[in-house]
């Protein structure tokens, strides 16, 4: 432009442009509608061809890069952080687990917390989640069980047969069973079965401390706070603090069982992957180190 500025003061004296000013100007001027007709219709083509056949797959990229979001039953926390740090370097796809109580997730996603699979630690919570139609039918399935063992802190002597009306109330004498919350926890939900099935839920009642769930249990126990306690087999995989007394019996309550299961309102398109390597033996193996029972 400033050329041409300088060039516009190239006149002759009878006031007409020169002819070299004439050309340069009809030169610059046909590039500048080359450049603009190029320009649309490279957005003519982008909008009536390109997009329709490439813009699905830049929303799908940008979809993927997010994680897959996982709502998990916290005594999953250790198995499933590891099968997780496995599927990211097989599959390229990262899975993030939020890990609490089933109960609560149930009533979360119910309210419309965004995820694209839950990792339930009892039946009931699925349940509720599958009589709202909130999962994806055909991707539930149950996978993992676990057991109830009641357990003392690790220089307890004490030695204990656990069976119908067993003495448990003597076992705990001046001290409280710490177990975990009846109300919001599987883990408690599944004890106080046991126990009124075996007959000693009434005896014990009020000696009954519930500081939390399966976990906090373990660590009240483990440092000398109450006598004993009921908590998962799976959470003692790790503390020396704390020894098994005994397990209840499978018959004393319903069946442990964790299932699984997409979210109905999941749009990751990673998750059906992840969801079938989690059911296969690529992700048992780190279960079954926690000590849980693979189906």
């Amino acid at each position: 432009m400033l050329q041409i500025s300088r060039d516009l003061t190239r006149y002759n004296h009878h006031g007409a442009p020169c002819t070299a000013l004439t050309n340069r100007v009809a030169r610059t001027a046909a590039g500048m509608i080359a450049t603009i007709f190029g320009a649309a219709c490279l957005t003519i083509l982008w909008l009536t061809v390109l997009a329709p056949l490439f813009g699905p797959l830049v929303s799908s990229a940008r979809a993927e890069s997010r994680d897959i979001v996982v709502f998990g039953s916290i005594a999953l926390k250790e198995a499933l952080n590891e099968a997780n740090d496995y599927f990211l370097r097989e599959n390229g796809s990262r899975a993030v687990a939020t890990y609490g109580a089933s109960t609560a997730f149930a009533k979360q996603i119910e309210g419309g917390m965004p995820g694209d699979l839950f990792f339930a630690g009892d039946v009931a919570s699925m349940d509720y989640l599958a009589e709202r139609n909130l999962i994806k039918p055909g991707t539930r399935k149950d996978l993992l069980r676990n057991r109830l063992v009641l357990i003392a802190p690790a220089n307890s002597m004490l030695a204990l047969t656990v069976g119908p009306n067993f003495p448990l109330a003597d076992a705990i004498g001046s001290g409280q069973l710490a177990i975990a919350d009846p109300v919001s926890t599987p883990a408690g939900k599944y004890t106080q079965a046991s126990l009124e099935y075996l007959g000693v839920w009434t005896a014990v009642k009020s000696k009954i401390a519930i500081p939390g769930g399966s976990r906090a249990v373990l660590t009240k126990v483990a440092h000398g706070e109450f006598p004993l306690g009921i908590i998962w087999q799976t959470d003692t995989a790790d503390e020396q603090g704390v020894r098994i007394v005994a397990t209840l019996p499978e018959a004393s309550h319903p069946p442990i069982v964790y299932p699984l299961a997409v979210l109905v309102n999941s749009t990751h398109q990673a998750v059906s992957s992840y969801l079938q390597y989690l059911l296969s033996p690529k992700a048992a193996p780190f279960f079954q180190k926690r000590g849980f029972t693979v189906f």
